[in-house]
């Protein structure tokens, strides 16, 4: 079906704030934040659109089935509203040799901005083969009316038992935003790919450039569609200073929120790895490297790396116990110590706590 000009989405339902609850920075949309499509229904969603895409028989209505399939593909994985995504010319407006969705903003909604949003490698080859199939089309190929699309994904919903209300577009574009704060992406990234302002910018974000912010999401869509790596902790930001030594380098990285990570490398690898000032980079760090303090004082010790926060998850075994410290509204740290050590520490959930780890601890990434 083809668009109607008149048909515009509700300006209030689009709206959408960011703020950070105890354990995560969250997506609102309306006074009922907790009304909010999770990672596993968003999963199953997407899986019954791909089944409901393969059903069809008919070379027209696998067609129209596929448009519907590419809308909620850029919707998911962009966090782009419905009326961003209808208005792409994906000839012009998806680059698909930089894996760059441009979108031009909406009049309609004052804080959307114009942007490019990064996608996977996974994410563009797939755009690219559903563009083949409408061919001479494929200027066209997302001008579909906003509430047919709606009604598609309702039906979509319904047809995998999830109530219809999770999965409209501003429910996935929410989703989007918790599932990619819960990976850790630094809230500006996040603002900025969803076309929000940044208000609060701090002195390590304002030392980002546009293409530095971009090349920060960009590593973000290839850790989340490749394989993931057993560390559990990763801060992604740029390498603020190397200082060389005879047998070994210290490296340190500012993150985008606007913490310092120290590193100490052998030279050998700093070679091999062709580290610069100013690289991007990913800092890993595994949970049973992390040393937990308790108290507000910040604890004496050699570990270059420390951390206050607060405790909001521990979850106890009989050898090990897991830690959870969020340090900032965005960044959580996972620690696995002994069950025994946190008993005698007597730390409980929602006390402050120091974490700390030693530069030796910290293993590098470029890409």
């Amino acid at each position: 079906m083809k668009r109607n000009p008149k048909s515009r989405q509700g300006r209030s339902s689009s709206r959408i704030a960011l703020f950070a609850d105890a354990h995560h920075g969250r997506i609102i949309s309306g006074p009922d934040e907790k009304q909010c499509i999770d990672m596993i229904q968003l999963n199953l969603l997407e899986g019954a659109f791909r089944e409901w895409v393969a059903r069809a028989g008919r070379p027209d209505i696998r067609l129209s089935r596929q448009r519907i399939w590419i809308i909620f593909l850029l919707i998911r994985y962009t966090g782009a509203k419905l009326s961003e995504v209808l208005a792409l010319n994906p000839l012009l407006d998806i680059d698909l040799a930089r894996q760059v969705v441009r979108f031009r903003g909406d009049a309609a909604d004052a804080p959307a901005q114009a942007r490019q949003v990064q996608i996977s490698t996974p994410l563009a080859r797939e755009l690219q083969e559903k563009m083949k199939e409408f061919r001479q089309d494929a200027a066209n190929m997302l001008a579909v009316d906003p509430g047919f699309v709606r009604r598609k994904f309702y039906e979509r919903a319904l047809a995998c038992g999830l109530p219809k209300h999770l999965a409209g577009p501003e429910m996935i574009r929410k989703a989007r935003a918790v599932e990619l704060m819960q990976g850790n992406m630094p809230l500006p990234a996040v603002q900025r790919m969803l076309g929000h302002s940044t208000p609060n910018l701090t002195s390590s974000y304002v030392s980002f450039s546009e293409d530095e912010v971009q090349q920060v999401a960009k590593r973000f869509m290839e850790r989340e569609s490749a394989r993931k790596t057993s560390a559990r902790n990763s801060f992604l930001g740029k390498i603020s200073n190397i200082q060389r030594g005879d047998i070994q380098t210290r490296v340190v990285l500012a993150t985008i929120e606007g913490h310092s990570i120290t590193a100490l490398i052998t030279n050998d690898s700093a070679n091999r790895i062709g580290l610069k000032q100013g690289r991007i980079v990913t800092a890993e760090v595994k949970a049973p490297w992390i040393i937990l303090h308790g108290g507000d004082t910040e604890p004496e010790s050699s570990a270059d790396n420390r951390f206050k926060g607060t405790m909001t998850r521990i979850s106890r075994g009989k050898i090990n116990t897991e830690c959870v410290v969020r340090i900032s509204d965005t960044i959580e740290l996972c620690a696995v110590v002994s069950t025994e050590a946190i008993q005698e520490l007597k730390l409980n959930e929602g006390d402050e706590v120091w974490a700390l780890f030693n530069c030796f601890s910290v293993v590098l990434h470029v890409h």
